[in-house]
């Protein structure tokens, strides 16, 4: 079941796995216990963590600014390409057009 969560829902799940997670062996037995609580899977709250230390620079990846970066500069070029073709029909239209006597 896909669910959206609230962007309070992230920052609380977020904090109390912080603080839960000395009391725990391991990483993965925490988030277990702090989805367990909330209600989650505890595979939301384990990407929401590895995306939290993205964002941070405590672990290598590309971060949420430059995903969305990202895929805006590569619709935008998807525009100008399309844009593109267009402006290169027209062009060989007109150049017909001039042609003709």
């Amino acid at each position: 079941m896909n669910r959206k969560y609230s962007p309070e829902m992230r920052e609380r799940a977020l904090r109390m796995l912080a603080e839960t997670r000395r009391s725990h062996p391991t990483m993965m037995s925490a988030v277990r216990h702090v989805a367990g609580l909330l209600g989650m899977s505890p595979e939301t709250l384990r990407l929401w963590q590895r995306r939290y230390e993205v964002d941070a620079g405590v672990k290598p990846g590309l971060t949420t600014d430059a995903a969305a970066e990202i895929k805006r500069l590569q619709k935008e070029n998807a525009e100008l390409r399309k844009a593109n073709e267009i402006l290169k029909a027209a062009s060989v239209f007109f150049a017909k057009e001039l042609d003709r006597p």
